[in-house]
Parts: C-alpha cells; structure tokens; sequence
C-alpha cells in the first residue's frame, strides 16, 4: 500500500490551491473550470481535496430536522486523499476487474465493480415532466419592510436577509435540449426562512395556457414531442401545439407572450418573473388583501434575436446557464428586486373589471404599481449540479405564515399536483430531507419512515395528543407565529364543472398586449407566429389559428397570412378597446450594462497598445472582456480568449475592433465554414463575418485607428450603432452608452405602425 504523503507537504499543496483560488478574486475573464491549477504531467502526490471555487455554495449543513450543525460546507463533500469505497475503504485500483488471471473472466466476487456500476447505472433520477432542463444558484434575499401592513411574513421585514435558492428552466425541452429554444422560462424561489420555506414558484410571463389545472396534461401534451416520433424536441413550431391552442382559445394570450421576444430571453439576468396566480397576503392584525408577485431585474428585460437563438442552439446549447454561473464567477452577481401589485380582498376578487382567479389575464401596472418590497442577490454558484439542481423540490403549498392562497382554479390544482410529482421523482415522501431542500427552521412534524429516512427520531408517542412524550410536540397560536388559513367565506353553490362567466373573455389582454408592443416588437412576433405556423403540415390548423388572430388585430392576421399565402378572415368577435400598457415593452428604456460581454478584436500584427486600456476600462465597467486574435496563447502579453475560428458573435453584447487583421492561416473553407471565400479580402473573413453578424444583431459596435478599415470591408461604416473614431477611450465611451438600450433598434425601421 502506498505510503501517505507527509503532513507539511499536504499542507503546501492545499495552500498553493488556496492561493490559485485567491488569485480568482481579482478581475479576469470567468470560465476556469476548477479552483486547482492543472500540471501537464499526472499527478501522483495524494493531497486532500482542493477547496471549492470563491463563487460557489452550497446547502447549509443542517440536520434533517433543520437545526444548524456548525459544520463547514466541506463536512457534506468528499474526505480524505485516497480513493474508497462507499463504506470508506481504501482502494489500491480503479482501473481493472477482478479477473481469473490476466486473460480470464471477471470475478463475481469483485465488490468494487458491483458497486461502481451499480451506482453509475442509478445515476439519473426521473427528469422533471415539465422544466426539466434548468440552472440554479444561490443567493440571499433582503426585506425592505415596505411590506410590514400588508403581511405579517417575517423575511419581508426591513434589513431581514433570507438564504435562497432559485431555479431557472425551459419548459418544454427535455435535461439535453437547448437553452435557447422559443418557450416560456420557470422562475422558481425557495426562501429559506426562519419561519418555514416559502417557494414562490412562477415564470418569466405573468399569465398561463389555461384557466384550470385540470388541463394541463392537456397542453403539455400538445407542446410535447409527437408521441409516435419524438419530434420536435424543445419547441412549439409543430401541428399538437397550434392544434390544441387554436382551438382552446383562451391560450391565446400566453401564445401571444410566446411569440413576442419574450419568449427567446437574452440571460436568465434579464428576465422578469411572476408568481402567475393570484395569492391573499394576511398582516398582524389579520387584516387581508390580494397580491400578485414580480420580479423585476436590475439589468432590465432584454432577449436574444431569432437568428442568434438559432446560432446559440448549435453553438453553445448551454448559453444560458454558463452565463449565470459565469456572471457571478465575475462578481457581476444578478440581482431582482421584488414587488407585490396589491389589490383589495373583496368577495368579487376583481380589480378595474379584471378577474384576479384568471391565470390568464394581468393586470396592467398603469392601474396597480409594482410595489417593491425585497431585493435578492444571486451570489454563489451550485457546488454540485445534481445535488442542488436536480434535487431541488418546490412545492406552492410551501407557505410562511402571512402568505396564503387564493382560488384559482390552476393554483388549486398544482398544489396537489407538485407534492404527488416529488414522492415519485425523489424515491418518496423524505425528499424535503434532501440536504438542499432542508428548511432553515425547527421540524417536528411526527411524520415517521418512508424510503430515505434520515432523521434519527427520539421519543415513543409520535401521535396528538400524548402523555409519553410529555404532550410534545404541541401546536402553536398568533404568539408562536403560527401559519394562519385565512377564514375565507365560501359562498353557497352547486357542484359543478365550470367557469365563471368573466373568464371567457380570450382576446382582449391579447390585443392589449399586441398594442403595447413597439413597431420592431410587432415585427419579431408577427416573423414568430408566420415561422411557427410556417412549420406546421396541416393547412386547416393555420387556418383555424388565423382567426384566432382576426379576432386580436387586423394588421397581425394579415401579415401573418401573407407569410403563410393564406386568405385574412374576418374577425368573429369585435375587436376590443384597449390602452396600452408600456411596462409591456422592452423597448425605450435604459439599463446598467454589468455583466456584459465585450468583444475585442486584435491584430498581432498592429498596434496593441490601446488594447490593455480599454480591456481594464471594461472591467472597471463591470463588464467582460474577451480578446479575439488570429491565434490563442497571448498577444502584446495579453491572453487571448477566442480565436476568429472559436469565436462567435453571438457570445458578445458589443464588439469592439482594435485592429484589421490579415487572413490567418487557417482562414481557409476546407478548415473553418467561415472563413468563406478566403483571399478576396484584405481582412480576415470571419471577423467581417463577426461584424455583420453584430450589426444585423443590432448591437453597439466600436472601432478605432486600423480598426475602422473593418467597417468598410463590412459595408457598416457610418450606420445607426456604429462609433468609429481615433481614440479608444472615447470610442468605447459610446459603445458602452448604447449597451445600455442592449440593442440599436434604430438600425432597422420597422414596417408596421
């Protein structure tokens, strides 16, 4: 057996590690992989496991009853420096089978085999039905106490900071599909509080397909792959989908959010997020109103173009999720800012005519503010995807007291239907013992057994009352915070299966939405709706789903018919009355730029003397250089990121041209599809490539000295969204002010009005 390493020796190595992770925490270009530094050569000193990466976190170290152990974030990873079994015994081999001789059959008896490819074959758990591609982090959350009148939700006082711990997700696409694809986003919050976990679980939109959860396997069905060839994975472009909406009407207004450029989100730091339903907040004096929840981000809501969203789904699938993790690897941590639209609890549970239980409907913030009420910070990064991730159970019957729950018929529903989803994904009813899913707060619950039962309980009498136990545990009144169902009168009424009459209106959020979009908003969703549509084989549901469109807005259904080369029906309701609502558009605003990526294009060859400037002038903005050269390694001492063959425009909020590089060596078709036709230029193809990508793109592109001769090769010279100059500084002071609209709409006069 060999020997183990002396215990200076040990210590060194585990210092150098930390010192590599200190060096991370100055300014540098995110994406290292791991916080050790990596020796061409194997390494065969044993030393303890390196310290984790400065960004990540990891699940507080609590008992399965939620009481806090004390013990470091490690005490839950791996131990020691030598490889072992499950049971803790030390292995001299991993790499070969027990045989019967060299040559011979593998033995039966071999242990370690059996239990390593035991447990690789059970390493996947059920994926979600639904949201099962997603990305998580860590975070804290800060009351404002703006909300002290309204609930008595002890995490919402001022100064009160609340772990948490969001999700992020696709919903149709399955664990390997893509990021970017055209679909609504989860946007799921586990509140750690100290009263209880609240789970605030919603979307990127603020309304739903359907009015009744009855019929959600109805729409997941229809947005799924077709069952009999299990295409198309992660989209809605095929005939289930238009089918089932085009019939079931009143899923036109989240199809109309789906459609808009809110359904291709640039980052999961750019996106808004709504709890959907309608819920009932309760203040001390037990005094009720009615709240919807949103989530505003500090950078603003932007999306991704839909030729960039195709590009991103074959380039970098995770796009998404590596610019989360890499956002706050570079301090450039996302920040939300939480908000309640408050509403009266009246018996009619309306607002200005507007059915508050209809989770198809909003209600503009022109008639109820956002209020802010809380601000959250995602600061830290999973230390293991599927312990934090894949295992994280949200459930809306998570409730602290203050908060409750209304009658909307889809919330009704998925409360039962998200506690029945985890007993079978998770191996059972312990899954709130999972170390990520653990409340911040004390657990007597006298529930007992089950799969995976890692609590050790004490006592003989788990049952109410008892004497055995002392009467414990006993039940808790105003005093000791208790959670109060709000004693709602329900009115007097047949059983039936049915609506309320106010929930048929189908169009006129739809049309609201549509007329409160700007020009190059209506030209995206009308190109979504021909494409989508486009897409689909049977002429009879295009027709059917136009005049869905009819009946939203005239100019709508005609250009999308004019796509498809399909006659414009008559509307077959009127056409509704509406005023526009500018908290809808993502169009017209400013936004702080923090955590962007700028793109540097240099020229080995040229002068590089500027490139140092502004590269620490881009992070001194909070932003993200990447240096883009013919070649990798450094150029002028600086590390280059992406080479013109790696590089994609897509990866760059802005692009910044410091030189006019000559074709590269391998600027040749037969070796990179973009290079092109090599040799007709006097720059390199693909960075006149990058160029025009960036400019049909509509993002800010800069350029100085040698730099403005790719311009002119480009044909951009001089067009709305380019600064060219002879100073560095100044030109990246004008790229830097139009990041802040995210893009240059100016560029492309839209046709509609």
């Amino acid at each position: 057996m060999a020997t183990s390493k002396p215990a200076k020796a040990v210590k060194q190595a585990v210092e150098a590690a930390a010192d590599k992770v200190a060096d991370l925490l100055t300014p540098d270009v995110p994406g290292s992989p791991g916080s050790g530094t990596p020796t061409v050569e194997e390494p065969t000193t044993p030393v303890p496991p390196l310290p984790a990466k400065h960004e990540q976190g990891a699940p507080d170290t609590r008992t399965p009853t939620g009481a806090e152990t004390g013990a470091p974030a490690e005490a839950n990873g791996q131990q020691g420096a030598y490889l072992t079994t499950a049971q803790g015994a030390r292995l001299r081999d991993t790499d070969h089978s027990l045989k019967a001789g060299p040559r011979g059959p593998i033995l039966m008896q071999d242990h370690h085999l059996r239990e390593k490819i035991t447990h690789f074959d059970h390493e996947r758990i059920p994926e979600r039905v639904v949201h099962a591609r997603g990305a998580g982090a860590h975070g804290v959350f800060t009351g404002y106490g703006t909300a002290d009148a309204l609930t008595r939700a002890g995490f919402l006082k001022k100064g009160k900071e609340t772990d948490v711990f969001v999700r992020f997700s696709t919903v149709l696409g399955s664990r390997g599909s893509a990021d970017t694809v055209r679909d609504t986003r989860g946007f799921a919050t586990k509140f750690y509080t100290d009263e209880g976990t609240f789970d605030l679980v919603g979307n990127n939109m603020p309304v739903f397909f359907i009015q009744d959860g009855i019929k959600f396997p109805d729409i997941i069905h229809a947005g799924k792959p077709h069952p009999d060839r299990e295409i198309p994975q992660a989209q809605s472009a095929h005939d289930t989908f238009w089918d089932f909406v085009s019939l079931h009407t009143e899923a036109q207004h989240h199809v109309m959010w789906n459609m808009s450029d809110r359904g291709i989100a640039r980052s999961f730091r750019m996106m808004e997020g709504f709890g959907v339903h309608t819920f009932r907040l309760v203040n001390d004096a037990g005094e009720t109103v009615l709240v919807k929840f949103h989530w505003k981000p500090k950078l603003g809501v932007h999306s991704l173009t839909w030729e960039e969203a195709q590009m991103l789904s074959g380039m970098d699938p995770d796009f998404h999720r590596r610019d989360l993790y890499d956002a706050i690897e570079a301090g450039a941590y996302p920040e939300w800012e939480l908000g309640v639209q408050v509403f009266p609890d009246t018996p009619e549970e309306t607002f200005a005519g507007i059915d508050l239980l209809d989770p198809t409907k909003i209600v503009p913030e022109e008639l109820a503010p956002v209020q802010p009420v809380g601000k959250m910070v995602l600061n830290r990064t999973p230390r293991n995807f599927f312990a934090e991730v894949e295992q994280v159970a949200f459930h809306l019957g998570n409730l602290p007291p203050g908060i409750d729950v209304t009658n909307d018929p889809l919330l009704q529903a998925r409360l039962f239907s998200y506690l029945d989803t985890q007993i079978t994904r998770l191996a059972g009813p312990n899954f709130p013992q999972i170390p990520i899913n653990r409340p911040h707060a004390p657990v007597n619950d006298m529930l007992r057994d089950g799969f995976h039962q890692h609590a050790v309980h004490a006592g003989v009498a788990p049952y109410r009352p008892n004497s055995l136990d002392g009467g414990n545990p006993f039940v808790a009144g105003d005093a000791e915070h208790a959670f109060y169902d709000t004693p709602v009168t329900v009115t007097q009424a047949p059983k039936i299966r049915a609506n309320p009459a106010s929930f048929d209106d189908h169009f006129s959020q739809v049309r609201l939405f549509w007329t409160s979009m700007s020009p190059v908003e209506q030209e995206h969703i009308i190109r979504a709706y021909t494409f989508e549509l486009g897409k689909c084989y049977e002429q009879a549901i295009k027709e059917r789903q136009l005049l869905a469109l009819a009946n939203i807005d005239p100019v709508l259904c005609a250009e999308v018919a004019t796509g498809l080369g399909l006659p414009v029906p008559e509307p077959t309701v009127p056409l509704a009355e509406v005023a526009p609502s500018p908290a809808l558009s993502q169009v017209g605003r400013e936004w702080p730029t923090d955590g962007r990526t700028v793109g540097i294009v240099v020229d080995p060859a040229g002068d590089v003397a500027d490139v140092r400037a502004i590269r620490e002038a881009v992070f001194a903005a909070g932003m993200v250089p990447l240096l883009i050269a013919p070649h990798g390694g450094t150029v002028g001492g600086l590390p280059v990121q992406r080479t013109f063959a790696t590089g994609r425009s897509v990866e760059f909020d802005a692009l910044l041209l410091a030189g006019a590089p000559v074709p590269a060596p391998d600027a040749i078709p037969a070796r990179d599809a973009k290079a092109g036709a090599a040799g007709t230029t006097t720059v390199d193809p693909r960075v006149v490539l990058m160029v025009e990508e960036c400019w049909r793109h509509a993002k800010a592109i800069g350029a100085w000295g040698a730099g403005t001769g790719v311009l002119a090769a480009a044909g951009v010279a001089g067009t709305p969204g380019v600064v060219s100059g002879d100073a560095a500084d100044e030109v990246f002071t004008g790229v830097r002010q139009l990041m802040g609209a995210h893009r240059v709409w100016e560029r492309f006069p839209a046709t509609v009005a």
